[in-house]
């Protein structure tokens, strides 16, 4: 007789900002520990969904450096005295204007200097589960994805949507380093893993590359 178990990670998706941007809660269902991926902002909603999941968070991990996904991130550190891991440094020049930025968009967001730049090939922990750090620049430079290989699962931030890709138009995005991410780095993980993107429901490799009108088998042949 077998035994239904509990997955070793669990994740849930909270839209943060008028921009509407997917902030991940990832926990480890053995340790009970968690990580917020790219709390843009909402603070308050994103600790009421913590309390209400009854976890303990234990750091913040950003997958890029735009207001949407961490103009807040610096103040919840501090409120919650946890560090920050990501994005990959090539990232800092958005960090640096994340003020700015907010000021533009009518958004509170500040400025801050993560404990740790990420690097292609990085690990970074929740619990005791274990996420690889892909770099995959083109929306940003300085663009990171966190994986979860027993989990099927990946957290892509902008780099790709279900049916679309990220934008390339903004300071130093690139087109082709964000099909090349998308094509030469998320692919090889496997048709099966399910993402989660940075705004939008989520979707799997393999479907992207059978539909994808950017980056589809088809569309690259």
């Amino acid at each position: 007789m077998t035994q239904s178990s509990e997955p070793a990670m669990r994740v849930g998706i909270i839209p943060v900002t008028p921009l509407e941007q997917n902030c991940s809660l990832v926990w480890c269902t053995k340790t009970m520990k968690a990580a917020l991926v790219d709390p843009g902002g909402d603070l308050d909603k994103l600790k009421a969904a913590v309390s209400k999941v009854g976890v303990t968070i234990e750091k913040l991990l950003i997958t890029h450096g735009h207001l949407d996904h961490c103009g807040q991130a610096g103040i919840l550190a501090k409120e919650l005295g946890v560090p920050i891991e990501g994005p990959h440094e090539d990232d800092r020049f958005w960090i640096e204007q994340l003020s700015q930025d907010g000021g533009r968009y009518g958004m509170h967001a500040e400025s801050f200097e993560p404990d740790r730049w990420l690097n292609d090939g990085d690990t970074v922990t929740v619990g005791d589960q274990v996420l690889q750090v892909i770099h995959c620049p083109g929306h940003t430079p300085g663009h990171v994805v966190f994986h979860n290989p027993e989990g099927h699962l990946a957290i892509v931030g902008d780099v790709i949507f279900a049916g679309s890709i990220g934008r390339t138009d903004f300071p130093r995005g690139n087109h082709a380093d964000l099909i090349a991410s998308i094509t030469q780095k998320l692919w090889p993980l496997g048709n099966d893993v399910t993402f989660i993107p940075g705004h939008g429901p989520t979707s799997t490799f393999g479907r992207e590359r059978q539909v994808n009108g950017f980056v589809s088998d088809y569309a690259l042949s």
